[in-house]
């Protein structure tokens, strides 16, 4: 299994740092470590949630806060994984074009960028938003730096469900900053999401399994026989879809998400037992399948959300 994230550094040193970068590159260097693909994610399941909070549209004050505190939150989440997991990153062929990986971006510049982001989205959900939304980001980041990246990544095949709570936190946060409180609603809507990660990230982590086993990330589909991980999947899957129903009376939701969490959870769970018949089947490659509902999950959890969005203003 790979070290504790600070492997790698003599070849990182023999590589161009983002001093040695024209200005451009330097720029988008620092971005590439905040992942921003996944930031877009993120904002795609907050912003509806400040819809449904505010049962139409919350204020420009609370949107700007989100939006900004959020994308910094993510992005120092980020960034202090890609600078920790840099050794890792530079063994895996999906992964060895990071900054951090190849060497573009010092650990210390990588350090303080992260800090830095962290601060700044604190200080943007407090000054705009409120205390609690500006807490719930901090705990996001320390889940997703110290819960998964640091504690539980390298060391266990559940590392995805566990560190994915942190993709969930931006609902809270979101709900928060609209109304300065907690309720069953957002908890719920923490819910799908965390059941949803590791449908989502399974089938991805099967196309790559040679990857996260060169690298000794045990994820799932390295430890255990494909028939057990299309199992795990199908059972999320259910748990999930579960979930989504169940927010329809304690929201409560209108007709037009209620329409949306039925048909959506029937494609999906149609996607995820797809895979796990051809896993059990053992005959041809269960990859197309996998990668099928990988993005299958994308297009779900996107749909799913539009419909929370939606839904206050046809209700």
């Amino acid at each position: 299994m790979a070290g504790s994230g600070t492997g790698s550094v003599s070849e990182m040193t023999s590589a161009p740092t983002s001093a040695g970068l024209p200005r451009g590159q330097q720029v988008l260097a620092f971005v590439a470590l905040t992942k921003p693909r996944i930031v877009e994610l993120l904002l795609t399941t907050a912003i509806p949630t400040m819809f449904l909070a505010a049962q139409g549209l919350p204020s420009l004050k609370v949107v700007v806060a989100v939006l900004i505190g959020g994308t910094l939150a993510a992005g120092a989440a980020n960034t202090f994984n890609s600078v920790y997991d840099r050794d890792i990153d530079a063994l895996m062929e999906r992964t060895d074009h990071r900054p951090a990986a190849l060497g573009t971006i010092s650990v210390r510049a990588g350090n303080i960028q992260g800090a830095v982001l962290s601060v700044g989205s604190a200080v943007t959900l407090f000054w705009l938003a409120n205390l609690i939304s500006a807490v719930l980001a901090i705990v996001a980041i320390l889940l997703y730096v110290v819960g998964y990246t640091i504690l539980l990544k390298r060391r266990t095949s559940q590392n995805i469900v566990w560190g994915g709570a942190a993709g969930c936190m931006p609902v809270l946060i979101a709900w928060s900053a609209v109304t300065g409180s907690l309720t069953w609603t957002p908890v719920l809507l923490f819910m799908i999401i965390f059941f949803w990660t590791p449908p989502h990230y399974w089938p991805l982590a099967m196309k790559y399994r040679e990857d996260y086993e060169r690298a000794g990330v045990p994820m799932l589909p390295v430890v255990k026989p494909v028939t057990t991980v299309t199992t795990n999947i199908v059972a999320y899957g259910v748990i999930m879809v579960l979930f989504s129903l169940a927010l329809i009376p304690v929201a409560p939701m209108g007709w037009v998400y209620s329409i949306a969490a039925v048909v959506l959870g029937l494609l999906f769970m149609g996607q995820t037992v797809l895979l796990y018949r051809a896993a059990r089947s053992q005959t041809g490659d269960v990859l197309p399948i996998a990668m099928r509902l990988f993005h299958g999950s994308i297009t779900y959890l996107a749909l799913l959300f539009l419909a929370i969005a939606i839904d206050p203003f046809v209700s």
